[in-house]
Order: structure tokens, then C-alpha cells, then sequence
């Protein structure tokens, strides 16, 4: 999954309950590895810190991430945590290759988010792929077809969130609701 992100020119990540993984700041992925042994945890988070880089970095990709609002309010850490969390999205939001969909709770019709969370890869010299994470395995997709059908899973998304904009302001919204929790 690394190198696939490191050698991508478009990321696009479908997140129906989680933070997806290249926004997630450490204390984040923290809360959600619990599962991971001890012994591992740290390096796993390191890991998963450094894969950010790749958004910053001198060839970084496109990278668009259609968030379930629920992702938003699900209380998988502490308050101060997810505050944390929230700020750095928006941040992060900040750099012109990235771009932040939230697809609300209240859209009122059935969308592919439902069906769970996938990541469409694009390579200038390779054919694209999509992936999907299970909690002890991975798959990997690269028939011509099933590649297209997310690509337009993708089209039928974006239809249904709100603007980037929205989004942002949504999440921001979002961010000062639980810090005044916190008080």
C-alpha cells in the first residue's frame, strides 16, 4: 500500500466510519489500533505518520477523501483527540492537491460510501487499482471493469456530498462543538 501511494499521480479514498489513513494525525491512529499487538503499536503509528509526507512531498498526488459524516462524529477517542483530529483535517485541507468531500448522514438515498470504504489509485505509467482493507487482510482489484465501476462510484459520490467548501466549513463547525465539550 506505501508504494502504491508513493508512485500515484490520484488518490481518492471512500471513508464510511474512519478518518482516512493519510489524514489521521498519531493520536487518532492511536485509538483506532487497538487491536494491533503492543509491541507494534508505536511502529505502526510511526508508519502511519510517515505515509502523510507523501501529500506534502515535490510529486505529491491528487489526493480526494469522501468522508461519511459520521466518521465525523463517531467517538472512536477522546474528545481532544478527535478535536485534534478535526483541526488537522482542515489543515491539511489547505494544501492544493488535497480536497475533502463529507457525504451527511442525511442525503436521504442509498450511495456506494455504503457499501464501505475503498481506494482508488491512478499511475502515470501503470494501470489504476482499488483497494479494500479488512481487519486482518487486504484486496487488491485490477480488472479493467471493476476499476471503472468505482471510478463512477466516485461520480455518484461527489453528487452527493457537499461542496468542498461545505465540507470544510461542516468539519470546522464540527471541531468547535467538541472543544466546547471539552470545557
Amino acid at each position: 500500500m506505501i508504494e502504491y501511494e508513493r508512485t500515484a499521480t490520484y488518490i481518492a479514498e471512500i471513508a464510511p466510519l474512519l478518518i482516512p489513513g493519510l489524514l489521521q494525525i498519531g493520536d487518532y491512529a492511536r485509538a483506532v489500533m487497538t487491536e494491533a499487538p503492543p509491541e507494534e503499536l508505536e511502529s505502526r503509528v510511526a508508519m502511519r505518520a510517515s505515509r502523510r509526507d507523501i501529500l506534502i512531498g515535490r510529486n505529491a498526488p491528487e489526493f480526494e477523501a469522501i468522508i461519511m459524516q459520521r466518521a465525523l462524529e463517531e467517538r472512536v477517542c477522546d474528545a481532544a483527540t478527535m478535536a485534534d483530529q478535526l483541526r488537522h483535517m482542515l489543515k491539511t485541507a489547505e494544501f492544493p492537491n488535497v480536497t475533502v468531500r463529507v457525504l451527511p448522514s442525511m442525503v436521504n438515498r442509498w450511495t456506494p460510501a455504503h457499501s464501505g470504504e475503498f481506494v482508488l489509485f491512478e499511475f502515470s505509467k501503470a494501470p489504476p487499482i482499488v483497494h479494500f482493507e479488512q481487519l486482518c487482510s487486504a484486496v487488491f482489484l485490477t480488472d479493467n471493469k471493476a476499476v471503472e465501476e468505482h471510478r463512477q462510484a466516485l461520480d455518484t459520490l461527489r453528487e452527493a456530498t457537499m461542496t468542498p467548501e461545505d465540507s470544510l466549513n461542516f468539519i470546522a463547525d464540527r471541531a468547535d462543538a467538541v472543544e466546547e465539550s471539552i470545557s
